[in-house]
């Protein structure tokens, strides 16, 4: 699924326009929380756009603000653009792009007037049908930049602080401190990670546009090496194509004082990281994974991330292990049946009421999500089924797809092993039927 499509680590040939002055308070206030929807460990916020509200993506990984996917909005207007050239994650060339001087964002009371914006043309990088959810584009540093920034991800909330010493003194009483350096307009902490039971400190980003627990580039460090228990994969899509690597776990990690056993990690391949330009001695990525394990506090400006554990932190670490990735492939009509109104009837000299059905019964119709195969993992359960990509599912498990989000079964395909998938499929206008057993070879 999406999961690992966000990691887009821009390399735009351009600096960032150091006149912004990131998001503010627009009223005599000094908090304000807005909840956000929570996908596959992604972090999805609204905020307009000269004047018009879109879906962002919440991403310490990039450092400018980036839109794609707006054929359903073309009242947003956009001024002062020029073409560039968008290169990032990925094993392809670059796609182009404009550039947008003079906009405005807003994100509750909060507001940025003269922001720049990077917007991709390429109608066929779209998040949305591997989300599950209209995404519009992907919002980083100028977001943080300012203020004190709480990610509560157990509540789904986000609580953006004014950095004043009230509200400080409260985090700092109720969380833990780690020190970060924000380079290139992004957050690095020092992670300590295990590997053939050899440990050695990292640069690791923090990137909560990264589903996955860990990245870890094998080709930057000959301490870093692929575990002997891992298979091929595909990681996700950047601006520059696919991104491909393989997927193990390793022994350990450690970040501050928190310690995690066996998290999976990826290992993306040297062409796919190519077009990144990366700060001096990063190893890899700590992602969204991890994070969603804590109640996170962002301060940029002193360098300082805050933690304090959540309900998620003792979870173990699944990966999917079907090996089929799903996507959205449009809509369709779904005819329903509207209950039948039952109707109370009441007799004369009883304290029993009667109830009867009327015979009438209507249909409804209401568009429901189509889902397909996206890609079919080399040697997965279900690549061994025969499933193809371009199957469209028509059941999951005897269930009509439509009951199910696109999180709905990314959950089902993490399941416990041995669970047995039952998928019904359209392939060439014939309905075939497969089944396979969810299976851990990690």
């Amino acid at each position: 699924m999406a999961k690992r499509l966000l990691l887009l680590l821009l390399n735009l040939f351009l600096l960032p326009v150091f006149a912004q002055q990131g998001f503010q308070f627009e009223k005599e206030i000094n908090k304000v929380s807005v909840p956000f929807k929570l996908i596959n460990n992604l972090i999805f916020v609204p905020i307009k756009v000269n004047g018009v509200e879109l879906n962002f993506l919440l991403d310490t990984g990039v450092s400018e603000t980036i839109l794609f996917s707006l054929e359903e909005k073309k009242e947003v207007l956009f001024s002062n653009t020029e073409k560039i050239l968008l290169k990032g994650l990925g094993n392809q060339i670059a796609v182009e792009g404009l550039k947008s001087k003079n906009n405005v964002l807003e994100f509750s009371s909060l507001k940025m007037p003269n922001h720049l914006l990077y917007i991709v043309l390429d109608p066929d990088f779209n998040l949305s049908s591997h989300i599950g959810i209209p995404v519009n584009g992907i919002v980083g540093y100028q977001f943080f930049r300012n203020n004190l920034v709480e990610i509560n991800y157990r509540k789904k909330k986000i609580i953006v602080f004014k950095d004043i010493p009230k509200n400080r003194k409260k985090i700092e009483r109720k969380f833990d401190a780690m020190a970060i350096t924000v380079e290139k307009f992004k957050p690095y902490i020092k992670g300590i990670v295990t590997l053939d039971d050899h440990s050695t400190p990292l640069k690791l980003l923090v990137d909560i546009g990264n589903s996955d627990a860990v990245w870890l580039f094998q080709d930057r460090s000959k301490f870093i090496k692929v575990p002997e228990k891992s298979f091929d994969d595909y990681l996700g899509k950047g601006f520059s194509g696919d991104v491909l690597g393989k997927r193990g776990k390793i022994e350990r990690m450690v970040m501050s004082n928190f310690e995690f056993n066996n998290p999976i990690a990826a290992f993306p391949d040297s062409s796919s990281i190519r077009n990144v330009t990366m700060v001096p001695d990063r190893m890899g990525s700590v992602g969204g994974e991890i994070m969603k394990r804590f109640d996170v506090v962002f301060d940029y400006q002193n360098e300082q991330l805050f933690l304090k554990k959540n309900s998620n932190y003792s979870q173990p670490f699944s990966y999917n292990k079907s090996g089929v990735e799903i996507q959205h492939n449009g809509l369709q009509w779904v005819q329903e049946t509207v209950p039948m109104e039952m109707v109370k009837t009441p007799r004369a000299n009883s304290e029993v009421n009667v109830y009867s059905a009327k015979t009438e019964f209507k249909y409804k119709f209401q568009v429901k999500p189509l889902y397909e195969i996206a890609n079919v993992r080399a040697n997965s359960p279900a690549a061994i089924a025969g499933l193809l990509k371009g199957d469209i599912i028509i059941k999951i498990n005897n269930n009509p797809t439509y009951k199910y989000s696109l999180q709905d079964i990314i959950t089902l395909f993490r399941s416990d092993v041995d669970k047995w998938i039952t998928l019904e499929i359209e392939r060439k206008n014939e309905s075939r039927k497969f089944k396979f057993q969810l299976n851990d070879i990690l």
